[in-house]
């Protein structure tokens, strides 16, 4: 896939402000500070797209990005660690299991891990947690430039065999760099089938 044409179309704090559900979307999520706007940069190539900040928990919102006129990428709240109120972290995490679940054209949602940390438990049990519902999902392991090969891989297959006590099978998985851009062209491949797909 190229991408032509990257622009915010806008940000919603609940399911009912987003854009209408004509457009298939895509959609990426994962612990705060784990790599999210740099990885949707990269992915769309144009820079600025997504705003990265060093502060954990700065996406408050859903965001809207129109790609190439004809989908939606968007970019989730991350879930774990933010320096808020519990009250607000429980309104966010409400508002992304209701997008989650109910967004009928939501083709696949990215699930975004640091390999550098052992198996985290908000990740195995967000990704529980859409295996339940029934949301199409795959593993994106980022930053694999900053560790050994053999210790991303270390690092992958014990997230596998976590995983594996109650999958029958494992989601679809990207081992991805925003330095190196590795897996860029593979995430854009796996979009596009998934668009065609999609279309059927």
């Amino acid at each position: 896939m190229i991408i032509r044409s990257a622009r915010f179309v806008k940000s919603s704090t609940e399911l009912s402000q987003c854009p209408s559900d004509h457009l298939p979307e895509l959609a990426f999520i994962g612990r705060s500070n784990v790599g999210k706007s740099s990885l949707i940069n990269i992915l769309t190539g144009f820079g600025k797209l997504a705003k990265t900040s060093g502060e954990p928990g700065k996406t408050r919102t859903i965001n809207h990005f129109l790609i190439n006129d004809n989908w939606y990428l968007v970019d989730l709240p991350g879930y774990g660690y933010a320096k808020v109120a519990a009250k607000q972290r429980e309104k966010w995490t409400n508002t992304l299991k209701e997008y989650i679940i109910r967004r009928e054209n939501l083709l696949c949602l990215f699930v975004l891990i640091d390999p550098r940390h052992k198996p985290q438990k908000s990740d195995i049990e967000f990704m529980e947690f859409l295996g339940i519902n029934s949301v199409p999902f795959a593993r994106v392991f980022t930053k694999s430039d900053k560790m050994s090969r053999d210790s991303l891989n270390r690092s992958v297959r014990d997230y596998d065999t976590i995983m594996l006590v109650n999958w029958e099978s494992l989601p679809v998985t990207f081992i991805t760099s925003t330095v190196t851009k590795a897996g860029r062209t593979a995430i854009l491949d796996f979009i596009e089938e998934s668009m065609n797909n999609f279309s059927k």
